[in-house]
């Protein structure tokens, strides 16, 4: 159970971290997928058919752009890079999560809190 709520929790940001992958270098298709999945010790891969529908979106709304880089060792790779605007959405979004997170954590200690401040307690 753990595991799909975490999928569907990180579902929800694949933008976000596709952007937060290219925020310092231009990338290929490929190598975002394997940074994602690395980043997390092999614990979270995002589907190929996902980053690239995610990719297609991001180009469409102007958040990256793409071009075809040099033949090396075989074909040519098409390569993505952030646009600015990409990189204000990027720090707009980690802000919104980091307040949710923030928001969630403090809803989910709730218990914690009313109970160190509930009548006829003290705190020692």
């Amino acid at each position: 159970m753990e595991d799909v709520f975490a999928a569907d929790l990180l579902r929800g940001h694949t933008d976000t971290i596709v952007l937060g992958v290219l925020r310092d270098d231009d990338r290929y298709g490929f190598e975002i997928f394997k940074r994602i999945r690395d980043a997390t010790g092999g614990r979270h891969e995002i589907k190929e058919a996902t980053l690239y529908a995610t990719y297609r979106r991001l180009l469409k709304d102007g958040l990256i752009e793409a071009y075809w880089g040099d033949e090396s060792q075989g074909g040519r790779r098409k390569y993505y890079k952030i646009t600015d605007a990409g990189r204000a959405v990027y720090r707009r979004n980690v802000a919104a999560w980091a307040l949710t997170r923030d928001l969630i954590d403090s809803l989910l200690d709730l218990d914690q809190k009313a109970g160190d401040s509930a009548p006829g307690r003290r705190s020692s």
